[in-house]
């Protein structure tokens, strides 16, 4: 287990999005200004108290993300919360202090938002979780973009119960609430299913969050065996958001890997939703 300070470096750099920091930022500038579907021009950003975007290569989920975080009053401080997908580290692993560092530069590690997450007991300092995990990596050139002089923290999560999600998410919104943060749950939707029934699934899911419903998103994923990698962090953030008064919701933009491979028969989803 890893503590102390630690400077993050990137790990799918040039590989889910460009290593270029030119390229990059031009990349992400392009996918924050094009509009979602339905809409002729973008609509103004709005504070929020939550987002949930999906980690995926950009070539893939990248549309998505853009005009989710287009649509947000990104401030100074998030808190990010993203799945394990390594396997690797503590179940609630939250990143030491330090930086994380992307090619279009440093994002700091914001120490007081740390220090409130550690003192709730509920999460540990394990820099192991977080150095192979791309979840939490991808999400950081939209929030730079959005709002240069960001700082973060980031929880990676393993597999939590119910309980464990409202006793984080209270947590969470304590945190938020004392420094203005944003919660960010990054997760993917349906893997590898035929698109149709990826959507039928998705929608299942989609249906409980857009209610605000965290045990019912809890409970739906479960229940259907939805393969949404992360389920928990969203389901964290929508008791934090909760707490925090959130009062509406809206999904921004759907979509699957087939919106760029043009193969149907086996997708991944995505989507990018906001909570007020």
């Amino acid at each position: 287990m890893l503590q102390g300070r630690m400077d993050r470096q990137p790990a799918v750099a040039g590989r889910f999005y460009p290593g270029s920091p030119t390229v990059l930022a031009e990349q992400v500038a392009s996918l924050l200004a094009e509009p979602p579907g339905g809409r002729p021009t973008p609509e103004p950003p709005r504070p929020a108290v939550g987002v949930l975007a999906p980690h995926a290569g950009y070539v893939y989920s990248g549309r998505v993300a853009g005009a989710t975080y287009a649509r947000v009053d990104v401030p100074e401080r998030a808190i990010i919360l993203c799945p394990n997908h390594t396997g690797m580290g503590a179940r609630v692993s939250l990143s030491p202090e330090g930086s994380w560092i992307t090619p279009i530069g440093r994002v700091p590690v914001d120490a007081a938002l740390n220090r409130d997450l550690l003192e709730s007991g509920l999460a540990v300092l394990d820099g192991e979780a977080h150095r192979q995990e791309h979840a939490a990596e991808v999400q950081l050139p939209f929030l730079q973009l959005r709002r240069p002089e960001i700082a973060i923290a980031v929880v990676c999560l393993g597999p939590l119960p119910m309980s464990g999600c409202r006793d984080l998410g209270l947590a969470v919104a304590a945190a938020a609430r004392r420094h203005r943060a944003l919660v960010v749950a990054s997760s993917d939707m349906s893997h590898y299913l035929p698109a149709s029934v990826a959507r039928r699934k998705d929608d299942l899911a989609l249906e409980r969050f857009l209610a605000l419903d965290a045990d019912g998103l809890y409970a739906v994923v479960r229940r259907e065996e939805i393969s949404m990698c992360g389920y928990v962090p969203a389901t964290v953030m929508l008791v934090a958001a909760v707490e925090l008064g959130a009062r509406e919701a809206e999904l921004v933009r759907y979509g699957t890997s087939a919106d760029t491979s043009g193969d149907e028969s086996s997708v991944v989803g995505y989507a990018g939703a906001i909570v007020y």
